[in-house]
């Protein structure tokens, strides 16, 4: 390692680091850090690094125990960075120790503390802050405990009045020498003595109740209750969806065409999504209606979009629709299946509340639609969580083979087991070479991909052997399994693996998913994205097309990258209509957030969308496609984007799970909505250290036509003040024609001209007597060959109806 050395006695630190890292040297890595004159930057670099260019799961932890140690030994440690790295080696109860250490502290200590856990949250990876939360300490507990401890203290020195009384009493005391004198002596030293524990008592217990509150709010920010209301709050108060373009969109839509019908109410629980406004859906009641079956199912789990996040009141705004007594309430299967699905999904990543209602629900129906939607439910709120007991009862719900029920339940196993590489993999696999449903192999396929979630080179076996398997289908969720277990890391084994299939697979379906999951791996270096695919977006095959639409689509979300527009522009005006379909919703995921000023394409694709859902002869797949794009470009009121990752370059796991489980809509619609868990709200939110918002102004450098939002759609106007050119016809030429004649005829007689006539020529006078001959003998030629034509016409007429005689007779 001389090159080690070398670098580190020229003073370049980084490239020792680098060197170190690439050698897998732990002692010249630790050595190169200790040494360098700014060892908390170089932290911060090597953690960096750590998360970008080291590509070996087990050596990364390594490198993260090493950069948490070097960062424990430093005056002042950056606890941020030091809980990012507990929470990728998933060690809750150290993260518990430093949080709780830090809000005993003084204010500046309580919003590091706040601010840490604010950033944890970020990053949704719900059973760590379960697991952090529950090893905090309870602040009543604790507090009870220590008041019962002085009280006891105290009373001891006030009732006993000898010396040797207050000895003894001090000396059993659990809290020996608090406040008690123990060297004997007299009465009035006594005295003096107890005033001052009764005021150290008041004082303990005023620390006490503030350590409690800072304790409360903290776990209110792990639990997810505090920032999911300021975002709600952020939603609901600048709400800037245009209700107009949904009302166009539902003029312009066929009533009998079910697909387009059920694309608009997709399309409204986005553009509304979190922002608990159903205007759209109160207004066009007998619209909805209309509605029938599945697309009953999801205009009723559509609410659940709308109202995501309001934990405290989501079953009582469902209620209308869910099962009473946690079974079939007489109603409609499909509002019923459908509101379990909404509540799921009001409750997703955060369901501790509403988990027992979805698992009684599951239990107590045997109808398969309701059975769907509580499977869907119950894998949204108890995501990540591993609970056996849930899994036990989606199991059952599987076991029953049923084609719809047993779809739902593969995915709702592979939501609970997320990223656990659980061995449950192995009995979902086994099911699904048992059963002859594709729909049923296909949810358990996309289940197994989610259970190795992350996991990278440890879910190497199982992705060889669902590549490796004769059934397409399940080669299809290997393509997930790869993609989700080296989702973010660019990892180039992972991208050769892949475009090896998307171009040598002889399934269609697989080839597509192969493409489509280079999003996901590439997601944390968009900018390779389109150099990637840009080959793939030419091929003859409309669905390796397809997948390199969305791959942009998703790699590239909410950055408006000038390369991707320019390779999904020509896409969507493809010959195929799925292939402009995907490139019509990656357009719109890539230009979220995205101003007119900023780029000019947002207009030009905001025109072309109107222009084909307005279109009555486009294809129903491409105006499908337009009008997902609308609720995708105006998502969340125009206030939230597609984020795969925080910004401390973590995955949100939640956000890739639910991207993941959305493009799965190419063969069922309803999963359309779990887009809606990659949605982030693009707020500036400060808090004080009560959690409250203080008034505070920042100064932005960029003109406000940057980041305005885009002008509502104006209603189209009542009146025109155009005025349009009148028609001539010919039997008006020619009635003037004979007025002209019948004036001159009486002129050169004498006569006096009628008033009409006068009336009719005061508007050809200004002419010249030059251009009026020339008028007439115009006029009395057409009227000669009209008169010719009418002869002709009733000759042809004539001669018809002889030869019509001559038949019948």
């Amino acid at each position: 390692m001389l090159v080690v050395c070398r670098c580190m006695s020229d003073g370049k630190f980084q490239q020792a680091v680098g060197i170190a890292l690439e050698c897998r040297r732990l002692d010249k890595l630790e050595q190169a850090i200790s040494k360098s004159e700014n060892v908390s930057a170089m932290l911060s670099y090597c953690l960096r690094l750590s998360q970008t260019h080291v590509d070996k799961r087990e050596f990364r932890h390594e490198v993260l125990r090493l950069i948490v140690n070097l960062y424990q030994g430093l005056p002042s440690p950056d606890y941020l960075s030091v809980c990012q790295c507990l929470m990728f080696l998933d060690d809750p109860g150290n993260v518990a120790n430093i949080l709780d250490e830090l809000i005993k502290g003084d204010k500046v200590d309580t919003l590091l503390a706040y601010q840490v856990a604010f950033d944890l949250f970020e990053n949704e990876y719900q059973p760590f802050l379960l697991n952090v939360r529950d090893s905090l300490p309870d602040p009543q507990t604790t507090s009870s405990s220590k008041m019962v401890v002085e009280g006891t203290v105290t009373s001891s020195i006030e009732n006993d009045s000898s010396v040797g009384n207050v000895e003894t009493s001090a000396a059993n005391s659990p809290l020996t020498g608090a406040g008690v004198l123990l060297d004997g002596t007299a009465g009035r030293q006594a005295a003096e003595d107890t005033t001052s524990t009764t005021e150290h008592g008041s004082s303990s217990s005023q620390e006490l109740s503030v350590y409690a509150d800072r304790m409360v709010k903290l776990k209110g920010i792990l639990s997810g209750e505090t920032p999911i209301h300021l975002a709600l709050q952020f939603l609901y108060g600048r709400n800037r969806s245009d209700l107009l373009t949904l009302k166009t969109i539902k003029q312009s839509v066929e009533m009998r065409n079910s697909v387009c019908h059920s694309a608009t109410i997709y399309a409204n629980a986005l553009m509304h999504a979190g922002t608990t406004v159903d205007t759209f859906l109160r207004e066009n009641l007998d619209w909805l209606s209309r509605a029938t079956n599945w697309a009953k199912f999801s205009a009723t789990a559509g609410l659940g979009v709308i109202h995501r996040g309001h934990l405290q009141q989501g079953r009582s705004l469902m209620a209308p629709y869910l099962p009473q007594n946690g079974g079939s309430g007489g109603g409609s299967p499909y509002s019923e299946g459908g509101a379990l699905y909404a509540l799921g999904l009001i409750h997703a990543n955060h369901g501790e509340g509403i988990k027992q209602f979805l698992l009684e629900s599951l239990r107590n129906t045997n109808n398969e639609v309701i059975q769907h939607g509580a499977c869907l439910g119950l894998g949204l709120a108890a995501l990540g969580t591993a609970d056996e007991e849930v899994y036990e009862d989606i199991k059952s719900v599987l076991y029953t083979d049923s084609a719809v029920a047993g779809e739902a339940a593969g995915i709702a196993m592979g939501l609970l087991m997320v990223g656990t590489a659980s061995e449950k993999a192995g009995e979902m696999l086994a099911y699904a070479h048992d059963t002859q449903h594709e729909k049923i192999i296909r949810g358990l396929a996309i289940g197994i991909a989610l259970v190795v979630y992350g996991r990278e080179e440890e879910a190497d076996t199982l992705i060889e052997q669902m590549t490796r398997d004769q059934d397409p289908i399940l080669r299809y969720g290997g393509m997930y399994a790869l993609a989700l277990a080296y989702r973010g890391t660019a990892n180039n084994s992972a991208i050769r693996r892949l475009l090896h299939f998307a171009v040598s697979d002889v399934s269609d379906d697989v080839r597509r998913a192969a493409v489509l999951a280079l999003g996901f791996v590439l997601c944390s270096e968009p900018e390779q994205t389109p150099r990637i695919v840009s080959l793939l977006s030419e091929s003859y095959n409309a669905h390796v097309r397809y997948g390199a639409a969305l791959a942009v689509g998703i790699s590239c979300a909410g950055s408006g990258s000038s390369e991707a527009v320019s390779l999904l522009e020509p896409l969507t005006s493809d010959a195929v209509d799925f292939v402009r379909q995907g490139a019509l919703m990656s357009m719109a995921m890539v230009l979220m957030q995205t101003t007119e000023a900023r780029d000019p394409h947002v207009g030009t694709f905001r025109r072309q969308l109107e222009k084909i859902v307005l279109d009555k002869h486009e294809d129903t797949m491409s105006k499908m496609g337009a009008i997902l794009a609308y609720g995708i470009l105006d998502a969340g009121g125009r206030n939230v984007s597609i984020m795969l990752q925080s910004r401390t370059g973590h995955d949100r796991a939640m956000a890739v799970v639910g991207m993941a489980i959305f493009t799965q809509f190419w063969y069922w619609y309803p999963l359309i909505y779990f887009i809606s868990l990659s949605f982030a709200p693009t707020a500036f939110i400060g808090l004080n250290h009560e959690l409250k918002m203080p008034k505070f102004e920042f100064i932005s450098d960029i003109r406000p036509s940057i980041f305005s939002y885009p002008p509502p759609t104006a209603p189209p106007s009542t009146s025109s003040n155009i005025k349009l050119p009148m028609a001539v016809l010919s039997t008006s030429a020619r009635a003037k024609a004979r007025a002209k004649k019948e004036v001159d005829s009486k002129a050169s007689a004498g006569k006096p001209l009628p008033r009409e006539v006068n009336t009719n020529l005061s508007s050809d006078s200004s002419g010249s007597t030059e251009g009026t001959e020339k008028d007439l003998t115009t006029t009395t030629r057409d009227g000669d060959a009209m008169e010719v034509w009418l002869t002709s016409l009733r000759f042809l007429l004539y001669k018809q109806f002889v030869c019509l005689s001559c038949l019948n007779v």
